[in-house]
C-alpha cells in the first residue's frame, strides 16, 4: 500500500484493523497485548464482537486468518454487505471444515454481491441464475514460483522486495474476465504458467538487487523458469 500511494507505512497501518478473541485491537488494551499486535492497536473504543467492530470501522476488506471456522456469520456478511457494494470476503483459514464461512453462504447473505477467497476449495455455486467461481487464496500460488525464482538466480539471500515483486506478478496475471466471473486470483488449472512467470519477476528482482549469483542474466527468464521446472512425466516400457 505504502509503495503504491506513496504515503509513509504508518499512515497506512491505520487503515488496517485487527480482531482477536478479545475483541478490536485498540489503543486502550496495549498494556496486555502481545509485542507483534501493538503496531495495529488504533484509537478507537474496545468493541468486542466481529459484527460490532465491522459496523463501527466499516472495512471494505474482512480477512480471516484465525484458524476458527465459522465466525463469518450471516449478521457479519450481511454487515459487510450494507456498507459495500461488493464486499471482498476471504475466509482464508484451514482446513475446510476451519473455514469462516462458506462460498455458499458468503454469497447467498450478500444477495450475491460478494468477491469471496477462500483457503480451501469450494465448488462454483449458482445464485440468482449467476455462477460464481470462488477464488482459492492459497499460498501454493506463490510459494513453488518464489523458490524456482530463487534457486535459478541463486540468490544468496531474500529481500523483502522479492516477496512484494512475486505478489505484484501474481496480481497482473488477473484478467478482466477472470473479474467478471468473481475471481480475484488466475485460474489454479494454469499454474504452471503463472509460477514460471512469478518465478522470471522473482529472479529479475534478485539481479536487480544484486543479489544473484548465477551468471550471466539469462536472456529469458520466463523461458528460463520453464526449462528449471521438473515435470512428472515418465516414460512407458
Amino acid at each position: 500500500m505504502s509503495k503504491q500511494t506513496g504515503n509513509p507505512i504508518e499512515e497506512n497501518r491505520k487503515k488496517i484493523w485487527l480482531v482477536d478473541s478479545k475483541g478490536l485491537i485498540v489503543d486502550s488494551r496495549k498494556h496486555s497485548l502481545q509485542h507483534f499486535k501493538k503496531p495495529w492497536a488504533h484509537e478507537h473504543e474496545p468493541v468486542s464482537k466481529l459484527v460490532d467492530a465491522v459496523k463501527a470501522i466499516k472495512p471494505t476488506v474482512l480477512i480471516g486468518t484465525s484458524g476458527v471456522g465459522k465466525q463469518f456469520t450471516r449478521e457479519v456478511v450481511e454487515a459487510m454487505a450494507s456498507i459495500n457494494e461488493k464486499p471482498l470476503i476471504m475466509a482464508l483459514s484451514n482446513p475446510t471444515s476451519q473455514a469462516e464461512c462458506t462460498a455458499e453462504e458468503a454469497y447467498t447473505w450478500s444477495e450475491g454481491r460478494a468477491i469471496f477467497a477462500s483457503g480451501s476449495p469450494f465448488d462454483p455455486f449458482e445464485y440468482d441464475g449467476k455462477v460464481f467461481v470462488p477464488g482459492q487464496a492459497n499460498n501454493a500460488y506463490i510459494f513453488p514460483g518464489f523458490g524456482l525464482g530463487v534457486i535459478m538466480s541463486g540468490a544468496i539471500r531474500v529481500h523483502d522486495d522479492m516477496l512484494l515483486t512475486a505478489s505484484e506478478a501474481l496480481a497482473a496475471q488477473v484478467t478482466e474476465e477472470h473479474f467478471k466471473k468473481g475471481l480475484i486470483y488466475p485460474p489454479f488449472s494454469d499454474i504452471r504458467k503463472i509460477s514460471a512467470n512469478i518465478a522470471a519477476k522473482v529472479a529479475a528482482k534478485a539481479y536487480e538487487l544484486g543479489l544473484a549469483s548465477h551468471l550471466p542474466h539469462p536472456e529469458d527468464l520466463v523461458k528460463c523458469a520453464e526449462s528449471c521446472m521438473y515435470s512428472p512425466v515418465y516414460r512407458s516400457y
